[in-house]
């Protein structure tokens, strides 16, 4: 595609946005409205409209009949098709994949979840696929407006990094298909990180205050962590940055299966912990079974999660020594289910830190958005419009050709 198409594409994708913009600002607007608002001419305003009216991002709401002042034909007003999903959100975890959908306005406007085994990724994507037909038949989404798909997987993802290479130990390491799968499904850009680090993107833009230095690690049948630093969201040289589920908490410990011993995945991990309650006579095999014993008060899995908390605050309290975070957060279900684990997290981290001289406390809480940070953070991701972004890599959206789309 030669460049004088990009810049035209470019162009014209940036004016999509101010018309979109305005409408979920001013909401129903004619175009006269329109291209004084958003400072377009109006044969360009004419279409861009035309555009966004084809694809579904807007619809025909009314006429000015009520409000028109002198004679002449009504016009039209345009406003955001609610039913237009602008942006597909994809966690995909272990054993589960969480998919939100938001407008124009980037309100989260449909969200689901399909629990599944540990599958080979040809049956994760069908189960993905089937989770957005199932909400656009139930909620009545079309997605003929969609701008992008962001994607997260578990485990170190190195796409977008120049020159990074696959880690060979991470036997959940997303295929090139899966990228390629989406773009074709749904014809428009495709990003693809951590699902972890996703979700600390999540985290930080929903804070109140808005983003700041941000640790955050999430608990699930791995162990995986995102940073937000001076307010952006690093990914690293070689897009390996918060995988502090490697980071050796005890050097004795169990083997890992990155081929080191006693990972901080090894204690605090989902599976290693109720593998450590089954080995002290507990009997746990889910997180139905811990939450049931963590209500009954079983000393032999309040034990066990001490010590997950233990690990984890040192290993927590050395990263924050680093970088020195306003707020720690712990997300993963087990971080709901079981706050002991959190609380016991906090106090080994405050006795980390100890030496610190500040009269500032990191702050350690459970997650706020649960399950649906990686899903929200990869919204946030093709959102773009957060500081925290700087520096993050852009979908590639109008500036060369897509895949076909295929029928929804």
């Amino acid at each position: 595609m030669s460049t004088t198409t990009g810049v035209h594409a470019l162009v014209r994708r940036t004016h999509e946005e101010r018309v979109l913009a305005a409408l979920r600002t001013g909401g129903a607007l004619s175009r006269g409205e329109l291209a004084r608002r958003v400072g377009l001419s109006r044969t360009t305003l004419s279409e861009i409209t035309a555009r966004l009216l084809q694809r579904g991002a807007v619809v025909v709401v009314d006429t000015d009949a009520a409000t028109r002042v002198g004679s002449g034909r009504p016009a039209e007003r345009l406003a955001l098709d609610p039913g237009a999903g602008q942006y597909l959100g994809v966690d995909f975890g272990h054993r589960r994949v969480h998919v939100a959908v938001a407008d124009a306005s980037h309100e989260i406007i449909a969200s689901g979840v399909q629990p599944y085994d540990d599958e080979p990724w040809p049956a994760r994507l069908e189960q993905a696929f089937a989770l957005v037909d199932r909400l656009v038949e139930e909620r009545g989404l079309h997605f003929g407006a969609l701008q992008a798909v962001g994607i997260g997987v578990p485990g170190p993802h190195t796409g977008g990094v120049p020159g990074a290479a696959r880690v060979a130990w991470n036997r959940h390491a997303t295929p090139d298909g899966v990228e390629e799968a989406f773009a074709q499904r749904f014809g428009t850009a495709v990003v693809i990180d951590n699902n972890t680090r996703l979700a600390a993107l999540a985290e930080a833009v929903s804070r109140p205050d808005g983003p700041s230095d941000l640790l955050y690690v999430r608990l699930s049948d791995g162990v995986g962590g995102g940073l937000v630093v001076a307010g952006r969201l690093v990914r690293g040289a070689r897009g390996f940055s918060g995988e502090l589920g490697h980071v050796t908490a005890d050097p004795l410990g169990a083997a890992c299966r990155c081929g080191k011993r006693g990972c901080l995945e090894t204690v605090a991990s989902v599976p290693a912990i109720l593998a450590a309650c089954r080995a002290r006579g507990a009997s746990v095999h889910d997180l139905d079974d811990l939450a049931a014993a963590v209500a009954k008060g079983d000393p032999v899995v309040d034990a066990v999660l001490r010590e997950a908390g233990t690990a984890l605050g040192r290993v927590l309290g050395a990263a924050a020594m680093v970088l020195d975070p306003v707020d720690v957060v712990v997300g993963g279900e087990v971080a709901h289910l079981a706050p002991v684990l959190v609380e016991q997290a906090a106090a080994t981290l405050r006795y980390e830190l100890s030496s610190v001289p500040t009269d500032a406390s990191h702050v350690v809480s459970a997650s706020r958005l649960g399950d649906r940070g990686g899903a929200l953070g990869a919204l946030a991701a093709l959102f773009h419009r957060s500081p925290v972004l700087a520096g993050y890599p852009e979908p590639e959206a109008a500036d060369r050709p897509l895949p076909r789309r295929s029928a929804l």
